[in-house]
């Protein structure tokens, strides 16, 4: 387990947030599955909410904004000390940023950035929140990689922007490396399968640990949800795809280390 109430240091993934059609039955919908509280911040949020596990955020849902023009989506954000300068950052290095740095009332400022290979994550700087108060814990944040169909590209972007270092782990079937944030493995990089439809664009995919994959995948089904891969097993534990009722795709895993 996790614990953390101080800044992440700058290029780990410190926040996941769901953008949705349908805030009121993702809500439930994860609630259900996970057992979060959540609370509806105040109307300045424009409907966003705050889910927790025993007081401790562990991720973000909200409604789609005006302008919106994506399937719902979880989105990883990468902590850093300064938005402003990131950007400049990202900007130098061929990505393009979506959303130039905003206050978020006064808990933080953030961005919306894409790597050069198509790769759409969030850049926060925290005030008074700075992401993920528990993790890889059942029913919280458990990895987030980014997937890639060039996948020296996006090494060389994230290491220009964010100084990640980089373990190789794959193969000549299969590249993918973990990511290092001053020697401590923070994700994960790979190359996209050959399995994956075409129309699938470069993504950060998001983790939640369970104890029981199959019974996880199981109880999405019955909220609602949908499977796109069904539990297998790896050497780092047991993981499935799937996608909530309205289509947006996480990933289900126990841990190696938690059986």
């Amino acid at each position: 387990m996790t614990v953390r109430d101080t800044p992440w240091p700058a290029g780990t993934p410190c926040w996941v947030d769901l953008m949705t059609t349908d805030i009121d039955a993702a809500t439930r919908f994860y609630e259900q599955l996970f057992g979060w509280q959540v609370t509806v911040g105040a109307p300045e949020t424009g409907g966003y909410v705050m889910a927790e596990i025993d007081g401790r955020s562990v991720a973000g849902l909200g409604p789609m904004q005006p302008g919106m023009e994506h399937p719902p989506v979880w989105t990883t954000y990468l902590a850093s000390d300064d938005v402003a300068a990131t950007t400049d950052k990202i900007s130098g290095a061929g990505g393009t940023v979506v959303q130039p740095p905003f206050d978020v009332l006064d808990i933080g400022v953030m961005c919306v950035a894409q790597d050069p290979t198509g790769g759409t994550f969030g850049v926060w700087q925290g005030k008074s929140h700075f992401g993920v108060q528990i993790a890889n814990e059942p029913n919280t944040l458990s990895w987030n990689e980014l997937l890639t169909r060039d996948y020296d590209a996006a090494k060389n972007f994230y290491a220009s922007v964010f100084g990640y270092t980089y373990t190789e782990l794959g193969d000549e079937n299969f590249q993918y490396a973990t990511i290092e944030v001053d020697g401590n493995t923070v994700g994960g990089i790979g190359s996209m399968p050959p399995d994956v439809p075409a129309q699938m664009p470069p993504h950060w995919r998001v983790y939640f640990a369970v104890d029981d994959t199959d019974a996880a995948i199981a109880k999405a089904v019955q909220l609602g949800g949908t499977v796109l891969r069904p539990a297998q097993d790896m050497p780092y534990g047991r993981w499935g795809d799937v996608a909530d009722p309205q289509g947006a795709m996480f990933s289900l895993i126990k841990p190696a280390s938690q059986e």
